[in-house]
């Protein structure tokens, strides 16, 4: 009974994921694919502004499927246990700058309070950046137009958090969990938005570095989410060597 659980439970997974990826990473490969074939067509003669914006769709669609496999194929290392992050000393509020400018345009209204005297955490600076373009990505989608999210950085006890703060729909308490399970996309009415892993590997990224992500209201309505890492200290530089002594 055991045995034939887990199989069920595995082959609910492997239908969700078949499901998922046969809509979305189809639906970026199509276009790249109808932009090459007009491309290379030779029975139509293209303007300068349109063979840009053929290259530039192609562009946009390859780079959204090379985020869905490499989301993807990170998930899987995790489950599996075969993830490991590069800890170094990392200054947060060093890493928002460049969250803010991967997620785009669209992030060019959100406020950003950082502190310049937030102690460093121990993380791996690529894998928080990432996991902060999915999580400012999120409170993006679903913030209302005219009040975009704010991003904090502040110390908390033994840790730094970064607070992502938004004024949306937020997530019954009872759903936040499912906000943070793979191939979920909460409050979503479209299939635009990806495969639903934002969350999924954001949390499972940031576990990895011993640190923690979870959601709480935010006050007046919304959704606020709290990522959360160790603080670190910044070793004591060695003492210098003394003058060699004399032969």
């Amino acid at each position: 009974a055991a045995n034939a659980a887990r199989l069920e439970a595995a082959d609910r997974f492997r239908n969700a994921l078949l499901a998922a990826v046969g809509h979305d990473l189809r639906s970026p490969l199509a276009s790249a694919s109808a932009a090459v074939s007009s491309l290379r067509a030779t029975d139509i003669r293209w303007t300068p502004s349109e063979r840009e914006e053929l290259f530039a769709t192609a562009e946009r669609s390859l780079a959204r499927l090379a985020r869905l496999v490499g989301d993807l194929l990170d998930l899987s290392r995790l489950q599996a246990g075969v993830f490991a992050p590069v800890l170094d000393l990392v200054w947060l509020d060093d890493l928002v700058g460049p969250a803010l400018a991967e997620v785009g345009d669209a992030a060019a209204g959100v406020e950003v309070e950082a502190p310049a005297d937030v102690p460093p955490v121990v993380a791996d600076a690529a894998l928080v950046t990432r996991a902060l373009v999915n999580i400012v990505g999120n409170a993006l989608r679903h913030s209302p137009e005219g009040r975009p999210p704010r991003v904090l950085v502040r110390e908390s006890d033994s840790a730094v958090e970064v607070v992502v703060v938004d004024h949306g729909p937020g997530i019954p308490p009872s759903d936040r969990d499912r906000a943070f399970v793979p191939f979920q996309r909460l409050g979503d009415t479209d299939n635009r938005t990806g495969l639903g892993l934002g969350l999924a590997l954001s949390r499972g990224l940031v576990e990895a570095m011993h640190g923690t992500i979870h959601a709480e209201d935010t006050p007046g309505g919304g959704l606020t989410m709290r990522l959360a890492l160790p603080r670190g200290e910044i070793p004591e530089p060695l003492p210098s060597p003394g003058p060699e002594p004399a032969a």
